[in-house]
């Protein structure tokens, strides 16, 4: 049926049409396909387009393009045409050899041939299998696609859904983004499917979209949760029944609570992808300690110690997405110092605090978010602005450690001024200076260089 959409970003809908004019005049035809025509469903402008075309054989097809655009061809499962500078990809439809997928390892084959619908049932979920040729303006939504969006439904297309079990943390992401619910003939069929042979970097790219994009965080946990794949993170499959104080934590129990805490998130996020990651993960991992720590102890239940409990559980899931240890390092000081803002600002605590706080996690900024979704993270019991993060904040910023740790001031260059040679006493007096400037014994150079001098034996 007939349908009209209109994208509006020059920079797609240009290529779009010439792309479109290239591979008409070629005798071929050109769908949009995927996310793009989900989009424009929802009236949302697409950021990317994914493009297949029928009735040309893959080299003239790549001949057609490079004529105009710089093109990389990438997957060697799926072969797709990326067109360089631009957020387009270009496929055919594709079919394994025999047609079989319950055949691991066999790589899929263009066929230009292909019915539209037929290259539709290959696709992962309802909402993505939806396809809209620009030039006649017809629609293919032969799984009920549309009507899903609709429901607000996550429903697999076939059983060749399980050809790249990827799609069940794609399904993650989705539900997250896009506030959707799984349908139960869905989660069934995902508990089938293992993540095992996954490469850890396309699970990393899901995870990633899923704290970056998403705007309902906590649906894409409950989906994961629903598909049995708690059992490939271990430390997130803890929280679920691990009880809190009811008192302090009226919403539930550990895991409820780490909903709440990312739902805020979402809905705070600043657009800085590396600093939303970095908080993101560690506002997921903050509790990781409650399993081991949590008991009853004369009627209300404790998980004393839970921040430094956390650090292993935590290393061990990042470690299971991916391999950044810078990355893993700035989200364990998030972990290990969540409750540290309630802390300072209950102790009204000195400068000297302030400052050895900022040296652990290097970004106060980031852990005033994470101790601010953590104190959110508690309905029905109100939300007071958290009067903590914005105490540590303005002592930070007083004292420029906000989003750096201190500098030290005294640096090995001064002391080999002084006579001190490179080694062990180098490292210790540095050291010794350090902690003095945190301690406000001295803010200046020439003050630390007095200090230094103070501190030196008489032979210097």
């Amino acid at each position: 049926m007939p349908v009209r959409f209109r994208i509006e970003n020059p920079a797609l809908a240009v290529p779009l049409r010439q792309i479109e004019h290239l591979v008409r005049r070629a005798g071929g035809r050109l769908w949009l396909v995927g996310g793009c025509v989900r989009d424009l469903i929802l009236e949302r402008q697409p950021r990317d387009l994914d493009l297949e075309v029928s009735g040309i054989p893959p080299g003239q097809l790549h001949a057609i393009l490079t004529e105009h655009f710089s093109v990389q061809f990438v997957g060697r499962a799926f072969g797709v045409f990326k067109l360089d500078g631009l957020p387009i990809d270009v496929s055919l439809p594709m079919r394994r050899p025999l047609d079989d997928a319950t055949i691991p390892g066999l790589l899929h084959l263009a066929d230009p041939d292909m019915d539209i619908d037929e290259a539709l049932s290959r696709r992962d979920f309802t909402i993505n299998a939806m396809a809209w040729d620009p030039d006649t303006l017809d629609f293919h939504d032969p799984f009920h696609g549309r009507e899903d969006l609709r429901t607000g439904t996550l429903r697999h297309v076939s059983e060749r859904f399980a050809e790249d079990p990827l799609r069940v943390l794609r399904g993650m992401q989705l539900a997250a983004r896009y506030d959707l619910t799984a349908a139960p003939e869905t989660l069934a069929f995902c508990q089938s499917l293992t993540q095992d042979h996954l490469p850890s970097e396309r699970i990393w790219e899901e995870w990633k979209k899923f704290l970056l994009q998403g705007v309902t965080l906590s649906k894409g946990l409950q989906w994961i949760h629903g598909c049995g794949w708690l059992r490939f993170y271990p430390e997130l499959a803890a929280l679920p029944g691990c009880p809190q104080d009811p008192v302090w934590h009226p919403e539930g129990d550990v895991w409820i609570h780490t909903l709440h805490c990312l739902d805020w998130f979402a809905r705070e996020r600043t657009g800085q992808a590396e600093d939303d990651l970095t908080v993101g993960l560690g506002i997921l991992c903050h509790d990781f300690g409650k399993p081991a720590t949590t008991k009853k102890e004369f009627g209300r239940i404790t998980s004393r110690g839970h921040e430094p409990e956390g650090e292993a559980p935590t290393r061990q899931f990042l470690a299971r997405l991916t391999n950044q240890t810078g990355l893993a390092d700035e989200v364990v000081a998030l972990v290990l110092c969540h409750l540290r803002p309630r802390a300072l600002y209950d102790a009204k605590a000195s400068d000297s605090a302030v400052r050895r706080l900022a040296r652990h996690v290097g970004r106060i900024d980031r852990l005033v978010r994470v101790a601010r979704a953590d104190h959110a993270g508690r309905p029905p019991k109100p939300f007071d602005e958290f009067p903590a993060g914005e105490w540590l904040l303005k002592k930070a910023r007083e004292l420029d450690v906000e989003a750096q740790a201190p500098a030290p001031i005294v640096m090995g260059r001064h002391l080999l001024a002084m006579g001190v040679s490179p080694g062990p006493e180098m490292g210790k007096h540095l050291d010794d200076c350090y902690e003095a400037q945190l301690d406000g014994l001295f803010t200046t150079l020439d003050e630390g260089l007095a200090y230094a001098r103070q501190r030196l034996p008489s032979s210097h």
